[in-house]
């Protein structure tokens, strides 16, 4: 059954006019009225619809049935990604949402080559944004990750958070498995650095900052490797895959 993200109010037996970019998705689909199609709207839990009208770039919906199905981790996991080259962060923002994360923030660190400030950040985080709801709509969330702005690493560093940071660094002396195999799961930051890593200032101040800096072993990841590899290993050490 297909999903869409629907971000307008829903309940069982309500009528409504889905969005334009719905429509133009059934449009696609060529689906018809009387066909079954599920919406959520971020707020928790689906809703069973069926179509009552498909027209050029309209689509109408019946709200059926409501569902508290969720597909959440048990534990906030956020992805601090200092911002990598091209359009990596897109595949990056994709599958942190397909691995449960909680929140995304993109990072402006030393050794970003992209810039990101006024109206380019602002179409960034539009298009960062569109990419989270059609993931979620992909792998069955009923709740979308939040995506933060694009912060400055130290500014965003000197923060308070009540959630334990990670930062992944080669120069890290214990592994990220073996630290998750001796604590039980919780809010953790998980902290990636673009091309070229976080450099040695920007480390030092995490630390000082109380972050903890650990490996991913041997091997030296890219920055579009490092944090799935990351979110991937907690999931399944901690039990959630």
């Amino acid at each position: 059954m297909p999903r869409f993200f629907c971000p307008q109010a829903l309940s069982v037996g309500s009528a409504l006019a889905l969005p334009e970019h719905i429509a133009h998705h059934i449009q696609v689909l060529r689906m018809q009225p009387g066909e079954h199609l599920t919406l959520f709207n971020g707020e928790g839990g689906e809703y069973t619809a069926t179509l009552s009208a498909v027209e050029k770039k309209r689509a109408h919906a019946e709200v059926k049935t409501f569902s508290p199905r969720e597909a959440e981790l048990p534990y906030a996991l956020t992805l601090a990604q200092a911002l990598p080259e091209g359009s990596k962060m897109d595949w990056i923002v994709e599958k942190a949402v397909e691995l449960g994360a909680t929140a995304i923030v993109p990072l402006a660190a030393q050794r970003c080559v992209v810039r990101l400030s006024g109206e380019r950040a602002e179409k960034k985080q539009a298009h960062w944004q569109g990419i989270v709801h059609a993931a979620a709509e992909q792998c069955g969330r009923n709740r979308l990750p939040h995506l933060g702005e694009v912060s400055d690493f130290r500014r965003w560093i000197g923060q308070s958070d009540l959630h334990r940071r990670i930062l992944l660094s080669p120069r890290g002396e214990q592994p990220l498995s073996g630290w998750a195999r001796h604590h039980p799961p919780q809010a953790v930051t998980l902290m990636v650095g673009p091309e070229g890593g976080f450099n040695e200032e920007e480390e030092q101040l995490a630390c000082a900052q109380g972050a903890l800096m650990l490996t991913m072993g041997p091997r030296v990841l890219r920055t579009e490797t490092a944090g799935m590899a990351a979110m991937a290993a907690l999931n399944a050490i901690w039990g959630e895959l």
